[in-house]
C-alpha cells in the first residue's frame, strides 16, 4: 500500500509541489490546517503544539497521528509507531468530509511512514501548501528519525514540500554535515555557513525555506525562495529578525514556528508574509513559556495561558 507514493497520474513530486504554492484557492468559510505529526503526551510539542497553533491563529485543526509517544518535559521514554495504512486512513477521512487549506508534516519516524505520508501529499487537493518541519531529535536530545528515515525524507517528502523549516543542526544533518562550525558570536563563518546550507536544503526540492536561527549566534530566521526562472539555488536571502528569550522555555517552538506557517498559508498569506508571522508568533511563545512545568525544559505557549486564566 505504502510502497508507491507516486500517484495514478505519473506526475512527478516536483510536479505536485510546484502546484502548492502562495495563490492557492482557499476554501470559504473557516480554514482548515491538517498536522502530519506524532503526538507528545506532555501536551509540548507534536500534534498538542500544533493545534493550539493553529488556533491561536483562527484556523480549524485536523490531524493524522504518526507515533505515540510517552514523553514529558525531562525526556521520551518510548515511541509507538501508528500503522502506515491509519495514517493514510486519516488524512482521507478529513480530506474527504472536512477538507484542507494547508498541510504541516512533522515527526515521520521511520522510512516506511514517509513513504506513506508521500502518497497522502500526492491525494491532497492540487495547490494544497505544504509545511515540512523534519522533526529529528527532540528537546530532550531522543532520536525521532530512524537513521534509514532520513533518506526517505529527503527523497519522498522534501520534493512534494511548498515550504521546508529547519533548525541548523537539522539543516546540517540533512546536508551531510554532523560538525558544528562558526558558533561565536558575530563569526562570519557562522553567517556564510547558514546562508549556504539554506542553498543546500532549496537544492533538496523545496520550493521554499526558511532555516530558523534559534540554534544560531544571531536569532535571526533565514527566508529562501525558488524562482520559477532564477537560478536553482534561489534569490537573494532574506532575514526575518526577532528577539531572543533566554529567560523563556522553548519546547515545541520549532512545531509551534512551522504550524503558524501552515496556518497562514492556509488564511492565504504569501509564504513571506506566513514566515515573519510565524517568526513573530513563536517567539513570543517562548518569550510566555510555561518554566514552571515540568522538571525539564517547558512548554511554549502561543496561547498566554496565564491572561486567559486572568480572564475566568
Amino acid at each position: 500500500m505504502a510502497s508507491d507514493p507516486r500517484p495514478a497520474d505519473g506526475s512527478s513530486a516536483e510536479q505536485r509541489a510546484s502546484d502548492r504554492g502562495s495563490s492557492h484557492p482557499r476554501s470559504a468559510g473557516t480554514p482548515v490546517a491538517l498536522t502530519i505529526a506524532g503526538s507528545d503526551s506532555g501536551g509540548g510539542a507534536g500534534i498538542q503544539a500544533d493545534l493550539k497553533a493553529f488556533a491561536r491563529c483562527g484556523v480549524h485543526g485536523t490531524s493524522a497521528i504518526t507515533a505515540i509517544t510517552a514523553q514529558n518535559t525531562v525526556g521520551v521514554s518510548a515511541i509507538h509507531p501508528v500503522p502506515p495504512e491509519i495514517v493514510l486512513a486519516q488524512v482521507r477521512a478529513v480530506v474527504r468530509d472536512i477538507g484542507v487549506d494547508a498541510v504541516k508534516v512533522g515527526m515521520l519516524g521511520t522510512a516506511e511512514m514517509a513513504l506513506a505520508v508521500a502518497r497522502a501529499l500526492d491525494e491532497l487537493p492540487p495547490q494544497t501548501p505544504v509545511v515540512v518541519d523534519p522533526v529529528m531529535v527532540a528537546e530532550s536530545g531522543a532520536r525521532l528519525l530512524d537513521p534509514d528515515a532520513q533518506g526517505a525524507l529527503v527523497a519522498e517528502i522534501l520534493p512534494r514540500a511548498t515550504v521546508l523549516t529547519p533548525n541548523l543542526p537539522e539543516a546540517r544533518a540533512l546536508a551531510g554535515l554532523e560538525a558544528e562550525q562558526g558558533e561565536a558570536e558575530g563569526d562570519e563563518t557562522g553567517e556564510r555557513e547558514a546562508e549556504e546550507l539554506a542553498r543546500a536544503m532549496l537544492a533538496l526540492g523545496p520550493r521554499v525555506v526558511v532555516l530558523t536561527g534559534g540554534h544560531r549566534p544571531r536569532a535571526v530566521d533565514l527566508f529562501l525562495a525558488r524562482a520559477p526562472s532564477g537560478p536553482p539555488d534561489g534569490g537573494p536571502i532574506v532575514e526575518i529578525p526577532g528577539e531572543r528569550h533566554p529567560d523563556g522555555a522553548a519546547h515545541g517552538s520549532g512545531c509551534t514556528h512551522s504550524s503558524v506557517l501552515a496556518a497562514q498559508l492556509a488564511l492565504g498569506k504569501t509564504p513571506l508574509q506566513a514566515a515573519r508571522v510565524a517568526r513573530m508568533l513563536a517567539g513570543e511563545a517562548v518569550a510566555h513559556g510555561l518554566r514552571d512545568i515540568g522538571a525539564g525544559a517547558g512548554p511554549v505557549d502561543v496561547l498566554g495561558l496565564a491572561a486567559r486564566r486572568g480572564m475566568a
